[in-house]
């Protein structure tokens, strides 16, 4: 049996994965709003993510890793479940828990990053910063 009080954060991050796969069975605008909803009521509840971070270079910093898309654009990237990690083939050297709206706080606050995909290996959702916005509620 595994011991969950060290993923205490992770739990009902499962409601994301579902609300994730029902987004990609149906495109559609509804779907959508229901997922940043759940993604928001995640947050409220103090939920975690898993965030993949560098090595430390020279200066002795962790900096969170980064992918680049086909536009060149860079986007962070952030695991509901380590079970979602693993998908990627062991691709990921080190992981940390972090607080939902404090990895969304960073990613509106780093002008060089577009914004944060969850799950990219299955469950994805690319959460560009307008749609993180709406997730913290700072849009009308």
């Amino acid at each position: 049996m595994k011991d969950y009080k060290a993923d205490e954060g992770l739990h009902g991050n499962d409601k994301i994965e579902k609300a994730i796969a029902g987004l990609q069975k149906e495109t559609t605008q509804e779907m959508l709003a229901h997922t940043l909803t759940v993604i928001r009521r995640r947050m409220k509840d103090a939920g975690q993510l898993i965030i993949a971070v560098e090595p430390p270079s020279g200066d002795g910093q962790l900096r969170l890793e980064a992918v680049r898309t086909e536009d060149g654009k860079n986007w962070w990237v952030a695991f509901t479940s380590f079970e979602e990690e693993l998908k990627g083939g062991g691709s990921v050297k080190s992981t940390f828990l972090t607080d939902i709206d404090k990895l969304f706080e960073l990613t509106l606050q780093t002008d060089e990053i577009e914004g944060v995909i969850l799950n990219p290996w299955n469950r994805t959702i690319m959460l560009d910063k307008y749609l993180i916005e709406i997730i913290l509620g700072k849009t009308a």
